[in-house]
């Protein structure tokens, strides 16, 4: 009957908002607005607001693996190079599957205790600051870097940026 006392923990991810960026030159590629909302303590920022690419989410996924021992990660959107369609398609395809992604995710309590993943969600380090970090030798350590995300201003965007 305890129970009943507790706050149900919630975690609301959404991949949003993709963007290409470098338009037009050779290495350009699109990024995703990742919003995450929670209430749950195993989040250092309850409201965080990032920019990932598809590469990024394909670098988190192999380390989750390597620290998860058996629990099975969850798939992410193929790489699918021959793609009948639009781009628009193909973007939208992947940016519902990288949620999904993330969903399951944030819901596995041993892939949340993996501090690479939080970075990846709560911080805007890229890929190299984030294996710094997590091994020690950054100049801050993981909760003071999601927390200095969390105190500038794109930290806290609103979701949607409340659109009229």
């Amino acid at each position: 009957a305890q129970a009943a006392f507790m706050p149900q923990e919630l975690t609301t991810v959404r991949v949003q908002d993709p963007r290409v960026q470098n338009e037009g030159s050779w290495n350009s590629y699109v990024d995703y607005k990742i919003f995450l909302h929670t209430n749950s303590k195993a989040f250092t920022a309850k409201t965080s607001c990032v920019r990932r690419r598809y590469r990024e989410f394909v670098w988190l996924r192999r380390q989750l693996q390597k620290n998860a021992g058996l629990v099975p990660v969850p798939e992410l959107p193929g790489k699918s190079t021959f793609f009948v369609g639009s781009t628009d398609e193909f973007i939208e395809k992947r940016r519902q599957g990288l949620q999904q992604f993330l969903e399951k995710v944030v819901q596995n309590v041993v892939l949340l205790s993996d501090s690479r993943l939080h970075l990846f969600l709560q911080s805007q380090l890229s890929i190299p600051e984030i294996e710094a970090c997590v091994q020690g030798q950054g100049s801050q350590t993981v909760t003071e870097a999601i927390l200095h995300y969390a105190m500038s201003n794109c930290g806290w965007v609103q979701e949607e940026e409340s659109r009229p």
